[in-house]
């Protein structure tokens, strides 16, 4: 009785040392400010290994409205055109954050059952970027 009662306590030991499994899923998701522009997307495959691209376009303060959805069109044509050659990334996840592999920087959080993808540009503090989850993937993920 004491043995099986020790395997036990040694399987719910182990089990909850264990890494939480990601969740496999399709994200997309925009961000757009008076000077930045960015369209993204966010795989992640059953075996926890995560594809993401987000062009961006940076310093367009100066642009007319006009010329935004011109904008917005370039930056979903540009990201569907890369997603084929974006390439698989293993990243460790405690169950909320994603992180580069031995890193400390958040690159997307799962609050709630809602994705956030981070996006850091040069010096500047991270961009969160709310994602919806989609079956597939979008020619325009600046429409909802």
């Amino acid at each position: 009785m004491r043995i099986a009662v020790l395997a036990f306590l040694t399987a719910i030991t182990l089990a909850a040392c264990s890494h939480p499994k990601p969740p496999a899923g399709k994200w997309e998701g925009t961000y757009e400010s008076n000077d930045t522009m960015i369209a993204a997307r966010l795989e992640i495959a059953g075996g926890g290994q995560v594809r993401v691209s987000a062009p961006d376009l940076l310093d367009i303060g100066s642009a007319a409205d006009e010329d935004r959805p011109a904008m917005r069109q370039k930056l979903a044509a540009d990201l569907d055109a890369a997603w084929g050659d974006v390439a698989p990334r293993t990243m460790d996840f405690d169950g909320t954050i994603f992180r580069k592999p031995g890193g400390i920087a958040p690159q997307a959080i799962l609050k709630s059952g809602r994705m956030e993808l981070v996006v850091y540009i040069g010096t500047q503090p991270g961009i969160h970027i709310a994602m919806r989850k989609v079956d597939e993937f979008s020619d325009d993920p600046w429409t909802q």
